[in-house]
């Protein structure tokens, strides 16, 4: 009975937090950050994206981890790495990809 209660109050806080931030993300964000549909705004948006996330992740991460870049990229999992690069060519190529509304 515990895990049952644990597993619906699991279920109520992301749902709640997905229900609240869903919101306010259509309501107020999405209006304000409308992109233009030509492709090459769409794409420039991506790689602007994706660069913040890799300057984000190079100085955050390295710097609390204290590797180099190249020990960094020596230390990743040959699986999950390259699963992990292909995801942010996807990040990148997102907007390509998602009919503007």
């Amino acid at each position: 009975m515990q895990i049952l209660k644990a597993g619906v109050l699991y279920f109520a806080l992301v749902f709640g937090a997905g229900f609240v931030l869903g919101a306010i993300r259509i309501l107020w964000i999405v209006p304000r950050l409308a992109v233009s549909p030509k492709l090459s705004s769409r794409l420039g948006m991506g790689c602007v994206g994706l660069g913040l996330m890799l300057v984000a992740e190079f100085t955050l991460v390295l710097w609390l981890w204290g590797l180099s870049i190249s020990e960094y990229f020596a230390a990743r999992d040959p699986v999950s790495g390259t699963v992990y690069y292909v995801m942010l060519g996807v990040f990148c190529i997102m907007p390509l990809l998602v009919a503007p509304r």
